[in-house]
């Protein structure tokens, strides 16, 4: 990273704290910052009906945003919600802006960053596609974070494994048990 991009980033990131459950941006609305989490947990989550439906969850050193409220500049179409308590730094849309349009390595990074998220974005396809609850979960533990299953509270994981907590809640016992 060249120095003049780095001094930007250095005066214009700003740090900020969440409190467990709080919702960082709900549906609707416009999200215009890409956070980094430094520590914590959160998930991004729709309605169906008044179902919640976990769809992705990040921890420490990830960064994370609504993909259509702030690349495309739109309403957000998922709630994003801190899971524990969440310290993150993070950079405005303007800024970001900015830097791609002044900063050629800022588009460099911004590609890395746009494939991490559509190798992710791959990876929860091919999970919603295994059709055995089982499959799933072992998809999950071989290619997420380990921890993760201890630290996402078990409604919001069996959510995102679509599955009912009561048959997570089994399948983990055969996973203590091996």
């Amino acid at each position: 990273m060249g120095k003049e991009l780095r001094s930007f980033l250095s005066k214009n990131i700003k740090s900020c704290h969440f409190q467990k459950n709080e919702l960082i941006v709900k549906a609707g609305e416009k999200c215009e910052r890409l956070y980094l989490i430094k520590e914590g947990l959160v998930r991004g989550y729709f309605y169906n009906g008044k179902e919640e439906i976990t769809t992705w969850m990040d921890s420490e050193n990830e960064i994370f945003t609504s993909i259509t409220g702030f690349f495309s500049n739109k309403p957000a179409m998922e709630n994003i919600q801190c899971l524990e308590d969440t310290y993150c730094d993070y950079l405005d849309y303007k800024d970001y802006k900015y830097c791609l349009g002044h900063f050629s390595e800022m588009n460099h990074i911004s590609r890395i960053m746009l494939e991490e998220y559509y190798r992710l974005s791959e990876q929860r396809v091919l999970l919603a596609r295994i059709p055995s609850a089982i499959n799933r979960l072992d998809y999950f533990m071989e290619h997420s974070k380990i921890e993760y299953a201890e630290r996402i509270p078990k409604k919001y994981l069996a959510s995102f494994l679509a599955m009912r907590p009561e048959t997570l809640s089994r399948l983990l016992k055969k996973y203590s048990d091996n």
